[in-house]
């Protein structure tokens, strides 16, 4: 039996699940996925690294020859029976760590404050810090190093014989406080990460997610 005014051929049309008129909307409550953030190329970065690293080692150079000239002196001077200094409660020895402490001070700041002005435009990046901690400890090893190997000999016997019974001849410039040798790093980190903060590149943040299409007011 059939129903009046219904084609003889009609099928009946199968009926819906529940749901499948009413397709799923996504919900304008949660926030959208966070975009992916683009990586730097390799090579540029690894390029910037070691020419910080390599800046540092120059610098080194120079802050070596300047702890050799300006650093105090331990003064000594030969007797008949001894060898003996010529200021036995004088401050010379910390003086030259002072000294050393205040070049790799000056040097840190100084480069860091180079390598923000030069990639503050591309935003530093993880290379310019690693090149500048890298380079600092390199520097201040340089310095170290020159400064003891260019200054007067360790063999005191040996001077006091050059320099006569007497006359007074200079110790060898050492570096007592071996923790200074992270002055530099320490600086050039702590000074790149407040011109950052300061003075470095923003990122324009994203509008906020309830500022989407779905709840812009129609125009007109």
């Amino acid at each position: 039996m059939t129903v009046p005014n219904t084609p003889a051929d009609s099928a009946p049309e199968p009926p819906e699940a529940p749901g499948a008129a009413y397709p799923a909307q996504p919900d304008p409550y949660l926030p959208p996925p966070m975009p992916a953030r683009e990586r730097r190329p390799l090579g540029p970065e690894l390029r910037i690294g070691a020419l910080t690293t390599l800046a540092g080692v120059a610098a080194g150079a120079l802050v070596g020859l300047l702890w050799l000239w300006l650093a105090p002196r331990v003064m000594l001077v030969a007797a008949s029976d001894a060898i003996r200094y010529v200021d036995p409660e004088g401050e010379q020895r910390a003086g030259a760590d002072g000294t050393f402490a205040l070049l790799a001070l000056a040097a840190g700041a100084l480069s860091a404050l180079v390598a923000f002005l030069l990639t503050r435009r591309r935003g530093g990046g993880i290379a310019v810090a690693g090149g500048l901690t890298v380079g600092g400890l390199a520097g201040s090893l340089l310095a170290w190093q020159l400064g003891t190997r260019l200054g007067p000999g360790t063999d005191v016997i040996a001077n006091a014989k050059k320099a006569g019974q007497g006359v007074e001849f200079s110790a060898a410039l050492e570096l007592g406080a071996h923790g200074a040798l992270l002055v530099w790093p320490m600086t050039a980190m702590v000074v790149l990460l407040a011109l950052s903060a300061a003075f470095g590149k923003r990122e324009q943040d994203p509008p906020p997610y309830w500022a989407g299409p779905q709840w812009q007011q129609p125009q007109g």
